[in-house]
Protein backbone atom coordinates (compact mmCIF):
# COMPACT_ATOMS: atom_id res chain seq x y z
CA UNK A 1 0.00 0.00 0.00
CA UNK A 2 1.37 3.39 -0.75
CA UNK A 3 -0.45 6.94 0.54
CA UNK A 4 -0.51 9.30 -1.22
CA UNK A 5 -1.28 13.49 0.10
CA UNK A 6 -1.37 16.50 -2.28
CA UNK A 7 -0.53 18.75 0.26
CA UNK A 8 -0.88 21.90 -1.53
CA UNK A 9 -1.78 23.02 -5.05
CA UNK A 10 -1.29 26.45 -5.25
CA UNK A 11 1.57 28.20 -7.88
CA UNK A 12 3.30 30.92 -7.01
CA UNK A 13 2.42 32.30 -3.81
CA UNK A 14 -0.19 30.76 -0.93
CA UNK A 15 -3.75 32.10 -0.78
CA UNK A 16 -5.78 31.66 2.38
CA UNK A 17 -7.09 28.38 0.68
CA UNK A 18 -4.25 27.06 -0.78
CA UNK A 19 -0.71 25.91 0.19
CA UNK A 20 2.06 25.87 -2.18
CA UNK A 21 2.58 23.04 -4.59
CA UNK A 22 3.92 19.83 -1.99
CA UNK A 23 3.18 15.99 -1.86
CA UNK A 24 3.81 13.50 0.62
CA UNK A 25 4.30 10.07 0.06
CA UNK A 26 4.30 7.50 2.78
CA UNK A 27 5.47 4.01 2.61
CA UNK A 28 6.37 1.17 4.89
CA UNK A 29 6.89 3.53 7.51
CA UNK A 30 8.96 6.08 5.31
CA UNK A 31 8.07 9.19 3.80
CA UNK A 32 8.88 10.85 0.31
CA UNK A 33 8.33 14.44 0.32
CA UNK A 34 8.13 16.49 -3.48
CA UNK A 35 8.81 20.13 -2.81
CA UNK A 36 9.12 21.95 0.09
CA UNK A 37 7.11 25.61 -0.63
CA UNK A 38 6.30 28.12 1.92
CA UNK A 39 3.87 26.66 4.35
CA UNK A 40 4.33 23.28 3.97
CA UNK A 41 4.87 22.39 7.72
CA UNK A 42 1.76 23.81 8.47
CA UNK A 43 0.25 21.84 5.39
CA UNK A 44 1.39 18.82 6.65
CA UNK A 45 -0.07 19.49 10.22
CA UNK A 46 -3.45 20.19 8.62
CA UNK A 47 -3.12 16.84 6.89
CA UNK A 48 -2.68 15.25 10.36
CA UNK A 49 0.88 13.74 9.23
CA UNK A 50 3.77 13.57 10.83
CA UNK A 51 7.44 15.03 10.11
CA UNK A 52 9.20 12.81 11.65
CA UNK A 53 9.19 9.42 9.27
CA UNK A 54 9.95 12.26 6.11
CA UNK A 55 13.38 10.44 5.17
CA UNK A 56 13.79 12.01 1.32
CA UNK A 57 12.64 15.33 -0.33
CA UNK A 58 12.57 15.90 -3.82
CA UNK A 59 13.31 19.18 -4.78
CA UNK A 60 11.46 20.02 -8.47
CA UNK A 61 13.61 23.29 -8.75
CA UNK A 62 14.88 25.99 -6.80
CA UNK A 63 12.09 28.56 -7.41
CA UNK A 64 10.98 30.35 -3.73
CA UNK A 65 7.52 28.75 -4.05
CA UNK A 66 8.78 25.22 -4.29
CA UNK A 67 11.55 25.28 -1.80
CA UNK A 68 11.20 28.30 0.81
CA UNK A 69 9.29 26.41 3.15
CA UNK A 70 12.78 23.98 4.13
CA UNK A 71 14.23 26.22 6.77
CA UNK A 72 10.92 25.67 8.91
CA UNK A 73 10.41 22.59 7.85
CA UNK A 74 14.13 21.49 9.01
CA UNK A 75 13.55 23.20 12.15
CA UNK A 76 10.51 21.38 12.72
CA UNK A 77 11.45 17.91 11.73
CA UNK A 78 14.77 18.62 14.45
CA UNK A 79 11.85 19.86 17.44
CA UNK A 80 10.22 16.69 16.62
CA UNK A 81 13.40 15.10 17.99
CA UNK A 82 14.92 13.37 14.93
CA UNK A 83 17.98 11.99 14.89
CA UNK A 84 17.59 9.74 11.41
CA UNK A 85 19.71 11.16 8.15
CA UNK A 86 18.12 12.96 5.76
CA UNK A 87 18.79 12.89 1.74
CA UNK A 88 17.55 15.48 -0.55
CA UNK A 89 17.87 14.99 -4.18
CA UNK A 90 17.49 18.20 -6.91
CA UNK A 91 19.09 19.32 -9.37
CA UNK A 92 23.14 21.15 -9.60
CA UNK A 93 23.41 23.45 -7.09
CA UNK A 94 21.47 21.80 -4.42
CA UNK A 95 24.04 21.41 -1.77
CA UNK A 96 25.05 25.73 -2.30
CA UNK A 97 21.16 26.23 -1.98
CA UNK A 98 20.55 24.02 0.85
CA UNK A 99 23.49 25.89 3.05
CA UNK A 100 22.51 29.15 2.21
CA UNK A 101 18.70 28.26 3.23
CA UNK A 102 20.17 26.61 6.79
CA UNK A 103 21.74 29.77 7.51
CA UNK A 104 18.68 30.02 9.65
CA UNK A 105 18.80 26.60 10.72
CA UNK A 106 22.57 26.24 11.63
CA UNK A 107 21.93 23.72 14.38
CA UNK A 108 20.25 20.01 13.84
CA UNK A 109 20.14 17.23 15.06
CA UNK A 110 20.45 14.56 11.89
CA UNK A 111 22.62 15.05 9.30
CA UNK A 112 21.17 15.88 5.38
CA UNK A 113 23.09 14.72 2.16
CA UNK A 114 22.62 16.16 -1.04
CA UNK A 115 22.53 14.57 -4.00
CA UNK A 116 22.71 15.86 -7.44
CA UNK A 117 20.99 15.85 -10.74
CA UNK A 118 23.40 16.14 -13.14
CA UNK A 119 21.79 14.09 -16.10
CA UNK A 120 18.45 14.32 -17.92
CA UNK A 121 17.41 11.20 -16.19
CA UNK A 122 18.76 9.94 -13.16
CA UNK A 123 17.34 6.79 -11.08
CA UNK A 124 17.68 6.45 -7.67
CA UNK A 125 17.00 3.40 -5.34
CA UNK A 126 15.90 4.28 -1.13
CA UNK A 127 13.65 2.45 1.55
CA UNK A 128 11.43 0.71 -1.01
CA UNK A 129 11.17 3.81 -3.43
CA UNK A 130 12.53 3.73 -6.97
CA UNK A 131 13.06 7.22 -8.16
CA UNK A 132 13.07 8.26 -11.10
CA UNK A 133 14.25 11.84 -12.13
CA UNK A 134 13.65 12.93 -15.35
CA UNK A 135 14.59 16.84 -16.96
CA UNK A 136 11.52 18.77 -17.85
CA UNK A 137 10.82 22.34 -20.08
CA UNK A 138 10.70 25.07 -17.64
CA UNK A 139 12.86 28.43 -17.58
CA UNK A 140 15.31 27.29 -15.26
CA UNK A 141 16.59 22.90 -14.75
CA UNK A 142 13.68 21.37 -13.83
CA UNK A 143 12.97 17.70 -12.15
CA UNK A 144 9.98 15.49 -12.33
CA UNK A 145 9.81 12.61 -10.53
CA UNK A 146 8.26 9.00 -11.24
CA UNK A 147 8.01 7.41 -7.58
CA UNK A 148 7.80 3.75 -7.88
CA UNK A 149 6.89 1.00 -5.43
CA UNK A 150 8.16 -2.93 -7.21
CA UNK A 151 6.62 -5.72 -6.21
CA UNK A 152 8.72 -9.23 -6.44
CA UNK A 153 6.95 -12.66 -7.98
CA UNK A 154 5.28 -15.23 -5.94
CA UNK A 155 7.95 -17.88 -4.02
CA UNK A 156 7.80 -20.94 -6.34
CA UNK A 157 8.38 -24.18 -4.65
CA UNK A 158 8.66 -26.04 -7.74
CA UNK A 159 11.41 -23.50 -8.99
CA UNK A 160 13.44 -23.73 -5.76
CA UNK A 161 13.46 -27.39 -6.19
CA UNK A 162 13.98 -27.94 -9.41
CA UNK A 163 16.91 -25.51 -8.93
CA UNK A 164 18.20 -27.68 -5.87
CA UNK A 165 18.20 -24.68 -3.45
CA UNK A 166 18.35 -25.86 0.21
CA UNK A 167 15.07 -25.64 1.81
CA UNK A 168 16.78 -23.13 4.78
CA UNK A 169 17.62 -20.81 2.56
CA UNK A 170 14.68 -20.05 0.62
CA UNK A 171 13.02 -17.32 3.35
CA UNK A 172 16.20 -15.46 2.88
CA UNK A 173 16.20 -15.67 -0.85
CA UNK A 174 12.29 -14.94 -0.63
CA UNK A 175 13.20 -10.83 1.04
CA UNK A 176 15.72 -10.18 -1.72
CA UNK A 177 18.86 -11.74 -0.35
CA UNK A 178 21.84 -13.17 -2.68
CA UNK A 179 23.32 -16.23 -0.35
CA UNK A 180 27.14 -17.74 -1.38
CA UNK A 181 27.22 -20.70 -0.06
CA UNK A 182 29.72 -24.17 -0.74
CA UNK A 183 30.93 -22.34 -3.70
CA UNK A 184 27.03 -21.85 -5.35
CA UNK A 185 25.67 -18.60 -5.61
CA UNK A 186 21.92 -18.66 -4.81
CA UNK A 187 20.10 -15.47 -5.73
CA UNK A 188 16.22 -14.52 -5.44
CA UNK A 189 15.12 -15.50 -9.22
CA UNK A 190 16.25 -18.70 -8.13
CA UNK A 191 12.76 -18.76 -5.72
CA UNK A 192 10.81 -16.43 -6.95
CA UNK A 193 8.18 -16.12 -10.18
CA UNK A 194 7.83 -13.22 -12.21
CA UNK A 195 7.59 -9.65 -10.91
CA UNK A 196 4.13 -8.53 -9.98
CA UNK A 197 2.52 -5.16 -10.93
CA UNK A 198 3.75 -2.80 -8.61
CA UNK A 199 2.58 1.21 -7.50
CA UNK A 200 3.58 4.05 -9.59
CA UNK A 201 2.90 8.02 -8.90
CA UNK A 202 4.88 10.86 -11.27
CA UNK A 203 4.97 14.23 -10.08
CA UNK A 204 5.81 17.04 -12.45
CA UNK A 205 4.91 20.72 -11.71
CA UNK A 206 6.53 24.07 -14.12
CA UNK A 207 6.90 22.63 -17.57
CA UNK A 208 5.68 22.81 -21.00
CA UNK A 209 4.27 19.55 -22.12
CA UNK A 210 6.96 17.16 -23.27
CA UNK A 211 7.90 13.73 -24.73
CA UNK A 212 9.68 12.67 -21.52
CA UNK A 213 6.73 13.48 -19.56
CA UNK A 214 4.74 11.58 -20.98
CA UNK A 215 7.22 8.19 -21.47
CA UNK A 216 8.44 9.28 -17.37
CA UNK A 217 4.84 9.12 -16.41
CA UNK A 218 3.80 5.69 -18.56
CA UNK A 219 0.83 3.50 -17.03
CA UNK A 220 1.58 5.61 -13.43
CA UNK A 221 -1.52 4.36 -11.20
CA UNK A 222 -1.45 8.87 -10.36
CA UNK A 223 -0.31 10.93 -12.49
CA UNK A 224 -0.14 14.60 -10.50
CA UNK A 225 0.68 17.60 -13.10
CA UNK A 226 0.60 20.85 -13.16
CA UNK A 227 -2.36 22.99 -14.46
CA UNK A 228 -1.31 26.80 -14.15
CA UNK A 229 -4.15 28.02 -16.19
CA UNK A 230 -7.81 26.78 -17.32
CA UNK A 231 -8.96 29.50 -19.28
CA UNK A 232 -8.20 28.96 -22.69
CA UNK A 233 -7.12 32.18 -23.86
CA UNK A 234 -4.04 31.67 -21.34
CA UNK A 235 -2.34 29.32 -23.73
CA UNK A 236 0.07 31.92 -24.98
CA UNK A 237 0.81 33.17 -21.37
CA UNK A 238 1.59 28.99 -20.25
CA UNK A 239 4.32 28.98 -23.41
CA UNK A 240 5.37 32.36 -22.66
CA UNK A 241 6.20 31.65 -18.73
CA UNK A 242 7.20 27.75 -19.52
CA UNK A 243 3.58 26.05 -17.76
CA UNK A 244 0.55 24.07 -19.00
CA UNK A 245 -2.76 24.30 -19.46
CA UNK A 246 -5.53 22.14 -17.53
CA UNK A 247 -5.86 20.47 -21.40
CA UNK A 248 -2.15 20.20 -22.39
CA UNK A 249 -2.01 17.76 -19.00
CA UNK A 250 -5.22 16.28 -19.82
CA UNK A 251 -4.01 15.20 -23.04
CA UNK A 252 -0.31 14.11 -21.65
CA UNK A 253 -2.36 12.11 -18.92
CA UNK A 254 -4.27 10.36 -21.90
CA UNK A 255 -1.14 9.78 -24.14
CA UNK A 256 0.91 8.25 -21.09
CA UNK A 257 -2.26 5.93 -20.28
CA UNK A 258 -1.98 7.22 -16.52
CA UNK A 259 -4.91 5.44 -14.51
CA UNK A 260 -5.62 8.86 -12.73
CA UNK A 261 -4.94 12.63 -13.06
CA UNK A 262 -4.56 15.33 -10.45
CA UNK A 263 -4.18 18.92 -11.55
CA UNK A 264 -2.39 20.97 -9.42
CA UNK A 265 -0.11 24.07 -9.17
CA UNK A 266 -2.98 26.50 -10.06
CA UNK A 267 -2.16 30.24 -10.98
CA UNK A 268 -3.06 32.77 -7.98
CA UNK A 269 -6.06 34.41 -10.39
CA UNK A 270 -7.50 31.11 -11.16
CA UNK A 271 -11.04 30.78 -9.65
CA UNK A 272 -13.65 28.42 -9.88
CA UNK A 273 -11.76 26.11 -11.41
CA UNK A 274 -14.03 23.43 -11.29
CA UNK A 275 -15.78 25.18 -14.06
CA UNK A 276 -13.19 23.97 -16.19
CA UNK A 277 -13.28 20.23 -15.78
CA UNK A 278 -16.28 19.15 -18.03
CA UNK A 279 -13.87 20.20 -20.70
CA UNK A 280 -10.82 18.97 -19.09
CA UNK A 281 -13.15 15.32 -19.16
CA UNK A 282 -13.96 15.06 -22.40
CA UNK A 283 -10.05 14.64 -23.01
CA UNK A 284 -9.32 11.98 -19.97
CA UNK A 285 -11.91 11.19 -18.57
CA UNK A 286 -10.57 10.15 -15.37
CA UNK A 287 -9.07 14.18 -14.79
CA UNK A 288 -9.72 15.46 -11.32
CA UNK A 289 -9.20 19.10 -9.71
CA UNK A 290 -6.08 18.60 -7.17
CA UNK A 291 -7.23 20.32 -3.53
CA UNK A 292 -5.09 20.69 -0.46
CA UNK A 293 -4.99 17.46 1.71
CA UNK A 294 -6.51 15.59 -1.16
CA UNK A 295 -5.72 11.89 -0.54
CA UNK A 296 -5.37 8.13 -1.78
CA UNK A 297 -4.24 5.31 -0.81
CA UNK A 298 -3.23 3.34 -3.67
CA UNK A 299 -3.47 -0.69 -3.37
CA UNK A 300 -1.44 -3.46 -4.77
CA UNK A 301 -3.22 -5.31 -7.43
CA UNK A 302 -4.61 -8.74 -6.23
CA UNK A 303 -4.01 -11.57 -8.22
Amino acid sequence: MLDVCLLGTAGMMPLPYRWLTSMLLRYNGSSLLVDCGEGTQIAIKEAGLSFKPIDILCVTHFHADHISGLPGLLLTMGNAERTEPLTIIGPRGLERVVSALRTIAPELPFEITCVELEEPDVYLEMNGYHIHAFRVKHNVVCYGYSIEIKRNGRFDVERAKAQDVPMKLWSRLQKGETIAQDGITYTPDMVLGPDRKGLKVTYCTDSRPTDAIVEAAAESDLFICEGMYAEKEKLAKAKQYKHMTFYEAAEMAKRAQVKALWLTHFSPSLVRAEDYMPAVKKIFANAFLGKDGKSVELMFQEE
